[in-house]
């Protein structure tokens, strides 16, 4: 009988996917244009998948697929265009990938921004929860006749701790009314991609298409281009509190998109979904010692139902 497999906050991306084969594998990562969208795009080919690497900038994607390809010549890799706070371009590319009638088995809605200052799309949402919630959520709901064609599907969120800054205030989402704060901001955009997953799981579930929340952990991405010198130091002193209380401090991108590999293929997670997962673990609001946890209001169910109804109402369509 093989040994339970275990893994911690320093597993790494090779370490969760040891053993495993993806062969005949379709996945989409979005925000593979760096950081860890493309170790996880390289983690899954390396390992068979077929990877679709959607990204805002394409270059900077092909430059990432070339480097994969040198180091697995058989990777199979495409690269297309994605912008997620731009809703015809979400629906551009989903018509384009439905047209081929390709079944889609890993979903990885890792892209998105961070503590920027106040922004807004078009429409007039606000930049972050345009881009890291309803870009995403619009993604998803176009790609669902993919997912359900695979036969067993999963969709990974990549949220954050991130998202204790703050619950979804339905009241005000886009700081219509509020003074703009960037990490209330990206709190509740982050708390989004938690509920998302929560709803995404109960709607899709019967169908075998399972998805989950994932905390990456502190990774030194691109992700934090907007923080300040002031961010940058706060940042690092309270992740030098943790590391003093036994909390996990910063991670390698390899460690970092350990947990959304693990959530996307972990064969410990069959059957199940709907979950936070942190630290290539379940976690949630019991976490395992040494990780920190979700907040009650990122895992409410009927939060989540409202959100995914706030979210239909400002698409101008239902799922």
């Amino acid at each position: 009988m093989a040994a339970a497999r275990r893994f911690d906050k320093s597993s790494t991306t090779d370490q969760v996917l040891d053993g495993i084969t993806l062969d005949g594998q379709v996945a989409i990562v979005t925000g593979a244009s760096g950081g860890l969208g493309a170790e996880t795009a390289r983690a899954l080919a390396a390992r068979g998948a077929a990877v679709t690497l959607a990204a805002r900038d394409t270059r900077k994607a092909e430059q990432v697929a070339s480097a994969i390809r040198a180091a697995h010549p058989r990777a199979e890799l495409a690269v297309r265009a994605l912008t997620l706070d731009r809703p015809d371009s979400v629906r551009a590319f989903a018509k384009s990938w439905l047209a081929e009638k390709r079944a889609l088995h890993l979903l990885l809605n890792n892209a998105g921004v961070m503590a920027c200052p106040l922004a807004r799309t078009p429409e007039g949402w606000e930049l972050q929860f345009a881009t890291n919630h309803l870009g995403h959520f619009l993604l998803t709901a176009l790609l669902a006749p993919a997912l359900r064609a695979a036969g067993g599907a999963r969709v990974v969120n990549t949220s954050s701790g991130g998202h204790r800054f703050s619950p979804v205030v339905f009241e005000d989402i886009h700081f219509e009314r509020r003074p703009y704060d960037k990490w209330a901001a990206y709190g509740q955009a982050k708390t989004a991609n938690v509920l998302h997953a929560v709803e995404l799981d109960r709607r899709l579930a019967g169908a075998g298409v399972r998805a989950f929340g994932v905390h990456p952990g502190m990774i030194a991405t691109e992700l934090g281009r907007h923080l300040t010198p002031e961010d940058i130091q706060q940042l690092q002193a309270r992740a030098s509190e943790r590391q003093s209380a036994g909390m996990p401090s910063w991670k390698t991108p390899q460690q970092g998109a350990a947990t959304q590999c693990w959530a996307a293929t972990a064969p410990e997670l069959a059957g199940r979904g709907g979950l936070y997962l942190e630290d290539c673990q379940i976690s949630g609001t019991t976490p395992p010692a040494g990780s920190l946890g979700a907040e009650a209001w990122a895992l409410d169910p009927a939060a989540a139902q409202r959100l995914w109804t706030v979210s239909e109402q400002m698409l101008g369509e239902r799922f």
